[in-house]
C-alpha cells in the first residue's frame, strides 16, 4: 500500500519526511533518499502497533500548492 509523504527542510538542515494519515509518524534524514528510507520504517512500525480493527486513511489525501498574493 502507497502512503502519502510529507518532506521539508528541516532547521538543523536535515529532511524532515513525515506521513500526515499516521499522527506522529515523523522523522528526518541528511538527505531525501534516506528520510524516505527513514520513513518507510516508521510507517512498517507505526502499522504494527495499530489495534487490528483500526487502519490508516491513506488514499484520502491530496496534496496541492495555495498561491497567496503578499
Amino acid at each position: 500500500m502507497q502512503y502519502p509523504a510529507l518532506l521539508h527542510p528541516g532547521e538543523d538542515g536535515w529532511i524532515i519526511a513525515e506521513c500526515p494519515c499516521l499522527p506522529g509518524c515523523v522523522t528526518q534524514g541528511r538527505t531525501r533518499a534516506e528520510a524516505l528510507a527513514n520513513l518507510r520504517e516508521a510507517i512498517a512500525l507505526n502499522l504494527e502497533s495499530l489495534p487490528a480493527d483500526q487502519a490508516p486513511v491513506a488514499s484520502r489525501y491530496e496534496f496541492a500548492e495555495v498561491s497567496v498574493a503578499t
